[in-house]
């Protein structure tokens, strides 16, 4: 059993096996990461600073990095763009015909350049989904799509930064 053990650690070791969200394969002379407004086409116009603030956000708590708000004293600066927002029906009740759920879908573009202007990572279209309730009683109505754009932004962050550090 032991001799079963050590064989799988060291297949292990051997295969480039790694705990997801602790490798960095960002250059060792990057120390400072600017984020910059994230352009927006889409109509929610608050989507775009939820995503910057999520995004600087999650570079604080998992990274070493220090977030800066000026790209010309930062090694990398980290750009972003909301290329598309669709919002629709996802699910209906049956006996009124209303909407019960409703879906987010969003597609960003992210690039990660180094001062001398070297893309260290990009991602042309990313597509994001997140999924709300909406109470089908509308004296009980409440407008569920800021929370939901909130969380949409840290799923995003999340992705985006760990695809950043692992170059995944």
């Amino acid at each position: 059993m032991k001799l079963l053990i050590a064989v799988f650690a060291i297949g292990l070791t051997g295969c480039g096996y790694h705990v997801a969200g602790k490798t960095n394969l960002l250059p060792a002379e990057i120390h400072t990461i600017a984020v910059i407004p994230w352009n927006n086409i889409s109509m929610q116009y608050k989507l775009s600073d939820y995503l910057a603030q999520a995004v600087s956000r999650e570079l604080i708590t998992r990274t070493r990095y220090k977030i800066v708000a000026d790209p010309s004293k930062a090694d990398a600066t980290l750009s972003g763009s909301v290329v598309n927002l669709i919002s629709g029906a996802a699910v209906a009740d049956q006996a009124t015909g209303r909407t019960t759920g409703a879906q987010l879908l969003v597609q960003v573009q992210v690039r990660l350049i180094d001062k001398s202007g070297k893309v260290l990572f990009e991602r042309p279209n990313v597509e994001f989904r997140e999924r709300y309730e909406l109470s089908v009683d509308p004296r009980q109505y409440f407008d569920e799509t800021g929370p939901a754009l909130n969380r949409l932004s840290r799923d995003v962050a999340r992705t985006i930064v760990s695809a950043v550090l692992e170059n995944f």
